[in-house]
């Protein structure tokens, strides 16, 4: 059954970049962009990374965490984040408990699709389908608007 907005966001469990754990709970009382995206070092999850990272600060100021889901190991999630300075977590979703949770798994990596989560843990908008170039532009543009 398909997620749906104002839905409580499904919990998870994994580990990042570092062999960190994090948890859904870990986010509560904040804004959290859980973004899928199919592999680490591909044309399109790069730039969508690459877009992510440039605008950050900007998004940290209007109180956004941001987690990157795919099924990248953690050490090549490692390398991604190393490579390209990403200042954000990626987590290692191998088992593809997450990406089935979220009902974005497809044949072997997750579909670019994007979920805001509020702070109170409910699902505020759906991104599907997920433009890389202007991804963090729709994203800025909403938050600003739910914020208000």
């Amino acid at each position: 059954m398909p997620l749906k907005i104002n839905q409580i966001a499904p919990a998870w469990r994994l580990l990042d970049q570092n062999g960190t754990e994090h948890k859904l709970s870990d986010y509560a009382g904040a804004w959290l962009l859980i973004y899928f995206y199919p592999r680490d070092n591909t044309p399109g999850c790069t730039v969508e990374a690459c877009s992510f990272r440039d605008n950050f600060s900007a998004l940290q100021k209007l109180g956004l965490a941001i987690v990157g889901v795919s099924v990248n190991s953690v050490t090549s999630h490692g390398k991604f984040v190393e490579q390209y300075k990403l200042p954000f977590t990626l987590l290692s979703d191998s088992e593809k408990v997450m990406s089935e949770a979220y009902g974005v798994m497809g044949l072997t990596s997750a579909r670019r699709v994007s979920f805001l989560i509020d702070k109170n843990g409910k699902i505020a908008k759906i991104y599907d389908p997920v433009s890389p170039p202007t991804h963090v532009a729709e994203v800025m543009a909403d938050l600003k608007q739910l914020i208000k």
